[in-house]
């Protein structure tokens, strides 16, 4: 009999880098090491494709709409919370877009504390605070010019068709 060792399962997650005015939008967060920041970003759900996925979040965690316009990039990063004794790694989509106005009486996502606009040499200067390595790297690729046609992505209809059953 032979031995097959665990399958590989990384976690995928989408962000958004959001630029205004020469800054960049961050969210602070609750994590079990503390409070860190990171780009707008979440897990890709059962149902939805990255750009859907992208869209809720910066709404769940900013209360701001947002539309993609094109995308910096796939990110793999592994990461190890020390409080945690977890080992993850991470497959993040990262999309650039426009910023819409506030929802009204839109509440941030629980765990989010605030969102905040820093400069790209303020995002430098504060990697001890970053949630995750990626942070800086998404934005430095933004701030280089970095961005892909949406159209790369591609979402066949069958992931949406199993939202129901994966949802319950």
């Amino acid at each position: 009999m032979t031995m097959h060792p665990a399958r590989f399962k990384p976690s995928v997650t989408v962000a958004a880098i959001i630029e205004r005015d020469g800054r960049y939008l961050l969210v602070e967060e609750h994590t079990p090491e503390g409070l860190r920041w990171n780009n707008p970003a979440g897990h890709l759900e059962a149902g939805e494709g990255p750009i859907e996925a992208c869209v809720r979040e910066v709404l769940e965690e900013t209360a701001h709409r947002f539309t993609p316009t094109a995308l910096l990039g796939v990110y793999l990063a592994r990461v190890q919370p020390p409080a945690s004794g977890q080992d993850i790694t991470y497959v993040r989509l990262a999309f650039t877009g426009t910023l819409g106005e506030a929802v009204p009486q839109r509440t941030l996502d629980e765990g989010i504390v605030r969102t905040l606009w820093l400069t790209l040499d303020e995002v430098r200067a504060s990697r001890h605070r970053h949630r995750s390595p990626l942070v800086l790297r998404c934005i430095e690729d933004h701030a280089a010019g970095r961005r892909l046609p949406l159209q790369a992505i591609y979402t066949d209809g069958s992931v949406l068709d199993a939202a129901p059953a994966a949802r319950g």
